[in-house]
């Protein structure tokens, strides 16, 4: 079946102002950036993070470029994520836009990987995307419909696709788990919410500091693109889920790193 409808001008398909977007672990890193690149395109962007001093310092710069506001959360703990969802009903009524970044990560040699360490990052990484999910339905289906879905954006990590050069057991199984909750998640929260995962390589953050100021050049040179990501690929990617060009994509994992894990 051919449809007549006329074809949606570029500015609308990719539009996403006026959404309302919450992204956890918003502060720093990839959260920051998709936080900014959200700000900058006109949604109304809540950011999540444990301190409440570097929330409050986040919303203070991402203002000064349009609608942003934030709270302090810890989402290692079902009970946090309860309690980020109440203070968000409190204050919206709909949700648009969910992106479970918030993440740890771990390595040490393999003997030292500990159960403690596990909890850690498996806490974090995957009971907190799943409770976060969970308590925010609400508002995500206060106004979708399957012609207008609301999006839940997950932040895996390509260490989930092939196997990572570094001892990171509980952060690679943990994005691993990441991914497959995305598809489960897609089926069931269908038609009216997608889950889709995005899959990051390299890119200047904490997380990565240290590996980047190490072997930043060589894992340059290996990428078939031959650069770190920046800050608008990360936007860019996220910005697509959530706007009418990315509304027919559910339960898909999305590789944003240059090629690496893709090509190798």
């Amino acid at each position: 079946m051919t449809s007549n409808a006329s074809p949606t001008s570029p500015v609308d398909l990719f539009s996403v102002a006026g959404k309302t977007v919450l992204v956890t672990g918003g502060t720093r890193g990839i959260g920051r950036m998709i936080a900014a690149g959200f700000v900058a395109a006109g949604a109304t962007v809540i950011v999540a993070s444990r301190k409440a001093a570097v929330v409050d310092a986040t919303v203070a710069e991402l203002t000064e470029f349009g609608v942003c506001s934030g709270f302090a959360a810890d989402l290692s703990t079902e009970d946090g994520a309860h309690k980020l969802a109440e203070e968000m009903a409190t204050h919206h009524d709909h949700l648009d836009v969910l992106v479970n970044n918030a993440g740890a990560t771990w390595g040490a040699p393999l003997v030292d990987h500990d159960t403690a360490s596990w909890d850690r990052v498996l806490n974090l990484n995957v009971q907190g995307v799943f409770h976060t999910t969970k308590f925010l339905l609400p508002l995500l289906n206060a106004r979708a419909s399957a012609d207008q879905p609301s999006r839940v954006i997950n932040i895996g990590s390509i260490d989930a696709i092939h196997v990572p050069v570094l001892e990171t057991y509980s952060y690679s199984a943990s994005k691993a788990a990441v991914h497959q909750l995305t598809r489960h998640l897609a089926k069931r929260l269908a038609p009216t919410v997608t889950v889709n995962a995005v899959a990051p390589g390299p890119f200047e953050s904490k997380m990565m500091e240290a590996t980047l100021d190490a072997l930043g050049d060589q894992i340059a040179a290996a990428a078939p693109l031959k650069r770190i990501g920046r800050p608008d690929d990360m936007a860019g990617v996220a910005i697509f889920l959530a706007s009418r060009a990315g509304s027919y994509l559910t339960g898909a994992i999305i590789p944003v790193d240059g090629g690496i894990a893709t090509t190798a």
